[in-house]
């Protein structure tokens, strides 16, 4: 996969995702976070017009330290050329985050002279 490195310095990539009720894909662009230990963190607006079901609901320590209950829900990303279902943690952010467990077993190189990213 690759993916590109914004204006801001922020390592992005484009994920197609979609329900796991099997609605059709779309492309978000998300943030690779290598300091959050979860899978995916997406904006609400973005799981409502998905339409993902909730699944569950998580504590969490934010990076602030505030602990928080927030909500899960399931949808299937393309990963690799497979289809594979993650749960989701809902947020009020603006652009979705990927974290280490979708990293994990894959090498992760950010080139920040050619604004280049790349997931092996």
């Amino acid at each position: 996969m690759r993916g590109q490195v914004d204006e801001a310095g922020r390592a992005l990539l484009t994920l197609s995702v979609k329900s796991v009720a099997g609605s059709d894909p779309i492309e978000l662009v998300v943030w690779v976070d290598t300091a959050f230990d979860g899978e995916l963190v997406v904006p609400l607006n973005a799981i409502h017009d998905l339409e993902l079901p909730q699944t569950a609901a998580v504590q969490a320590t934010l990076a602030d330290g505030t602990a928080v209950v927030l909500d899960t829900f399931g949808c299937e990303i393309s990963w690799f050329g497979q289809w594979r279902r993650v749960e989701v943690i809902a947020n009020e952010g603006r652009l979705p985050l990927l974290g280490i467990g979708l990293l994990r077993g894959r090498k992760l190189t950010v080139d920040y002279e050619t604004n280049e990213l790349e997931l092996e």
